[in-house]
This record gives C-alpha cells, structure tokens and sequence, in this order.
C-alpha cells in the first residue's frame, strides 16, 4: 500500500495488495467502543474520507443516517446490517438518505469509502 502524489501535486492515494493488507504498517486509533480506525485520507470541508476500520468480536455501530454514499469492502471476518450479514469480499454501496445499524459478531476488517459524513439517529 503507499500513497504517492500525482505530478500536478492533487492528492492521490493508491491502495495496492489488497486485501491482503499489512496491518503493521497502519497507524489504528480508537474510533468508538471495540471500533478502531486507520485513516487513508479525511477532508475536514467535505467530511469525505477513506479508513480502515477494525472490529472486534461483538463490536457495534448506532442508527446513522448517510448523507452521502457509502463504500464498505469486507477485507476479512464478516459484517452485518439491518438486512443481513455480510462476509469477507462482500461489497457493500449504501446511497445518501439510507440509514442502518452496522455490527460484527466475529469481528472484521473493512475498508470504508465515504462520500459525506453520517448524522446518528
């Protein structure tokens, strides 16, 4: 994985082998309870970002609420929504408006691809 800068100087992150993703080279902080996040990029004016994100066994997200699109890719273990539970390759588009809870009975790595930030219910 690395993130190279293109010649005219806009960012440009490249995410390579995965999903065989090196977890050592991440830098992982706590992003709710039994929830941790490695950022790829976050834009503050936007709230667009890209993570990683890491859940243990049991580990559970609120009601939110999209307000742009959501990419989430399941690297490894599964995850789970309100409509069904999702294993390792599963991709998952949520589009603006749909809201959900998100959990993980045996834990996961995701890569999460967010267009806009979420509103908790």
């Amino acid at each position: 994985m690395h993130f190279p800068k293109s010649s005219n100087d806009n960012p440009r992150w490249v995410l390579s082998d995965l999903p065989n993703v090196n977890l050592e080279a991440l830098e992982f902080r706590h992003f709710r309870q039994g929830i941790q996040r490695a950022n790829v990029y976050l834009d503050p004016a936007t709230s667009a970002s890209t993570a990683f994100l890491r859940y243990q066994p049991g580990a559970t997200v609120p009601l939110h609420r999209h307000i742009g699109y959501e990419h989430i890719w399941v690297l490894s273990g599964s995850q789970a929504d309100d409509d069904g539970v999702y294993p390792t390759g599963s991709v998952l588009i949520h589009g603006p408006g749909s809201q959900h809870r998100v959990w993980s009975d045996e834990g996961c790595l995701v890569l999460a691809i967010w267009e806009r930030g979420v509103e908790f219910i």
